[in-house]
């Protein structure tokens, strides 16, 4: 597949979503969201408030936020967290996920469906699909 294939492919944001989401409140720590990240071989978890999406936290928010700030292990996520949720809809094309991701400067976006959130798509899902 050309670089102009992937720009103008008609593979769906769904076709190549992950679905297995994890999320938590505003007030779950720093701490429990790195074990869950660990346990679950995962890079992002969505942040909700009153069972709404309001954010997510990510791998490198860790990095950038957590340890270059050196802030303590009990740190609530909704301090951290990178909000609002950027989400893109199910059934865009991945190359919209991808413009949006450039755009953003961001490396995953929640998938909406109907205003729920029903995946994620990171940058190297689109990579993935692009090697194919």
């Amino acid at each position: 597949m050309s670089r102009e294939d992937f720009n103008y492919s008609s593979i769906l944001v769904k076709d190549i979503m992950t679905t297995a989401l994890i999320s938590v409140n505003l007030t779950t720590t720093t701490f429990q969201i790195a074990k869950m990240m660990d346990q679950g071989g995962i890079g992002a978890i969505i942040v909700k408030d009153n069972d709404g999406p309001v954010g997510i936290i990510t791998d490198r928010d860790f990095a950038v936020k957590i340890a270059a700030n050196n802030l303590p292990s009990d740190t609530p996520v909704e301090q951290i967290m990178s909000a609002p949720l950027i989400t893109i809809n199910h059934s865009e094309p991945i190359s919209a996920a991808a413009e949006m991701m450039s755009s953003k400067k961001i490396r995953k976006l929640a998938v909406s469906d109907n205003g729920k959130i029903v995946g994620l798509i990171t940058s190297t899902d689109l990579v993935n699909q692009l090697a194919k």
